[in-house]
């Protein structure tokens, strides 16, 4: 259950496109191991994350950032009793390796190479993208999005190391693969599926988990709530969404969505609908933009030293709902 004190709200801008952004705080919740189809952009506000990622535990406090690459596998819990508060922007692959074109000299598809980095001034940047998404101001969404995600690349990126299916295992675990989301509604035992492809469980086991850094099970799980959030994006109810990607019912979606997503697919679907109706400005308010002189200093200040005097906290976000137990 989610604690009363806890709150998150998963959202989209629309003049951010292929972005997602999250404002959340959390003390007891705890992130099972997933992956995300977008970069992880996290910055922690108050409190500890620790999260497996890479083999070992890690973790990040105030004015650090959490930092996970497309198709990572990787966890979340608090590191401390009084859990962590964050700030988040999930930009897509397409995003990064635009800006990364535009500003940097990194060859290959870029990525990050450490999964935490003490940068206080990066971590303001993410919070003043949010803060900036929330108020419908689009220039200073958008800049202060490329100035982050160019700073970060700068500061811990580098070519992501190509994923190539070489080894035996490797081929096999892909196999294996293609047939859960091929029958993602229907998976067979992991004894029918070694046996279909030619092996024996423990050797898929090993093979998969090796491959994609989870066991099957797992994997299947992760994908399922992947597919569940396309299908949640253009319009499926949640209880049409669970049954379509495999799910007993929609509580069971529930359950395994807000372990991963971090809210519950009812409160992540309702900010998608309203989304159209918050980016529309009031044709009496002015639209406040920043300066070519505010945005000089910003890209200027991209390559400066860090700094301790850009600690911006997130604001609360709205309650998140309790996921089914």
């Amino acid at each position: 259950m989610v604690g009363s004190h806890e709150r998150a709200r998963h959202w989209q801008y629309a003049d951010l496109p292929g972005v997602d952004l999250l404002r959340a705080r959390y003390i007891h919740k705890t992130f099972v191991r997933h992956t995300h189809e977008h970069f992880v952009i996290a910055a922690i506000a108050d409190g500890v994350e620790v999260f497996h990622h890479g083999g070992s535990d890690v973790s990040a406090g105030p004015g650090a950032l959490a930092l996970v690459n497309p198709d990572t596998p990787h966890t979340g819990r608090a590191g401390v009793p009084e859990g962590w508060r964050y700030g988040a922007v999930y930009p897509s692959p397409e995003v990064v390796a635009e800006i990364a074109a535009e500003t940097t000299g990194i060859r290959g598809t870029p990525g990050f190479v450490s999964p935490v980095l003490d940068d206080p001034y990066s971590a303001g940047l993410v919070h003043q993208v949010l803060r900036a998404a929330d108020e419908g101001n689009a220039l200073a969404a958008d800049t202060l999005l490329r100035v982050a995600v160019t700073r970060l690349l700068r500061l811990n990126g580098g070519p992501l190391a190509r994923r190539e299916v070489r080894t035996a295992g490797a081929r096999l675990a892909a196999r294996a693969r293609a047939v859960l989301e091929d029958r993602m509604t229907e998976p067979p035992t992991l004894e029918r599926l070694a046996a279909d492809l030619g092996t024996s469980p423990f050797a898929l086991l090993r093979a998969f988990r090796d491959t994609y850094g989870m066991p099957p099970h797992t994997w299947l799980t992760d994908a399922r709530v992947r597919r569940a959030r396309h299908l949640l994006d253009a319009g499926t109810t949640p209880a049409d969404a669970a049954v379509a990607v495999g799910f007993t019912d929609q509580p069971h979606l529930n359950r395994h969505f807000a372990r991963i997503v971090g809210v519950p697919p009812g409160a992540y679907q309702r900010e998608r609908d309203k989304r159209g109706r918050k980016n529309v400005q009031d044709p009496g308010r002015r639209l406040l933009v920043p300066s070519g002189a505010w945005q000089n200093r910003q890209l200027s200040q991209t390559y400066a030293p860090k700094t301790p005097a850009n600690r911006t906290p997130p604001s609360s976000g709205t309650p998140s709902e309790s996921a089914s137990p």
